[in-house]
């Protein structure tokens, strides 16, 4: 029997890929559009100012050029979202919000962040497209993504960390199986999902991959990640291979997202090198993270207990 808060699928199964360093699923997001960007014609006017929608389904794409008629079906919902967007700033304005300290900042931060993002989409645009010879050299050179791949199938409990007492912890230790773990919640009242859930070689970190690896079937293991904790059962092990011409569309995206980190580390390295970088009030500042450990990135925030208990 499941019970338990509705806890967020989509975040049960970010835990377990532990942010892949060599994950294919990587969406490529960020390609630079060509060709001039035309503005749409005005929908609305709300208090004279007009609105136009930018993109089907998007308000913050860049709007220039001449106004176009557009054949896309307009989305009255983001529509409405936009006028009252218009209606909150004039209010904001009007109550001299704009004037706030905090606003000014905040302003300040976002329009950093969109003229970097802009220097680095500039810099991403002389990428061009991955040779064949290069898609198929890292298909040959990754076999335990692709030919090799393998689905690692788990039965799963799912609870709040906070839950996660040291009552449960001692359970886990003597617990031969997975139901023996429900049955305590159970008891217990603990509130916990329960599901079943598999991911591929490609899905997982090397870390991850390799503690699976060497897991017996049935054996219990442990991931922590933020507020909830998976108590998970490896049931099962299959081969899956993927063909190379399935896999070159994923691993072009990668070598091309893997390219534009390369270019904004060179770039970012470039800019500190010829500028005065000065930091002030150094009491103030908390330890700084080592650029590896950035790297790293949520994986470390992600921990993984495995032999907790073994089927017997």
């Amino acid at each position: 029997m499941t019970n338990g808060p509705g806890l967020k699928r989509q975040a049960l199964f970010g835990a377990l890929a532990l942010v892949a360093a060599v994950s294919l699923s990587a969406c490529d997001t960020q390609a630079s559009t060509e060709g001039k960007v035309e503005r749409p014609l005005p929908l609305v006017k709300v208090n004279d100012v007009e609105i136009v929608m930018l993109q089907p389904g998007d308000a913050k794409a860049p709007v220039g050029g001449q106004p176009t008629a557009t054949k896309e079906a307009v989305d009255k919902q983001l529509l409405e979202t936009l006028i009252d967007r218009q209606l909150l700033q004039e209010a904001a304005i009007r109550n001299k919000l704009d004037r706030n300290p905090q606003v000014v900042q905040a302003i300040e931060r976002a329009k950093t962040e969109i003229l970097a993002q802009a220097y680095l989409q500039d810099k991403f645009a002389a990428i061009g497209t991955h040779s064949k010879a290069e898609v198929d050299a890292y298909y040959r050179a990754h076999p335990e993504l692709f030919t090799q791949r393998k689905l690692f199938y788990m039965k799963e409990l799912v609870v709040a960390t906070r839950d996660f007492s040291v009552q449960l912890k001692a359970r886990l230790d003597s617990a031969k199986s997975i139901e023996q773990v429900a049955a305590w919640l159970d008891k217990n009242h603990v509130p916990y999902e329960r599901a079943e859930v598999s991911r591929s070689t490609a899905d997982l970190a090397p870390e991850m991959m390799t503690k699976l690896q060497a897991m017996r079937k049935n054996q219990l293991f442990v991931i922590k990640a933020g507020e909830y904790t998976m108590v998970d059962s490896l049931y099962d092990v299959k081969l899956s291979p993927v063909t190379a011409e399935a896999a070159a569309p994923q691993i072009a995206s990668y070598l091309r997202n893997e390219r534009r980190k390369e270019i904004g580390a060179v770039e970012l390295e470039r800019l500190r090198a010829s500028a005065k970088v000065e930091y002030l009030h150094k009491e103030n500042l908390a330890s700084a993270a080592t650029p590896a450990a950035k790297a790293a990135g949520s994986a470390t925030t992600t921990q993984i207990e495995a032999g907790m208990a073994a089927s017997k």
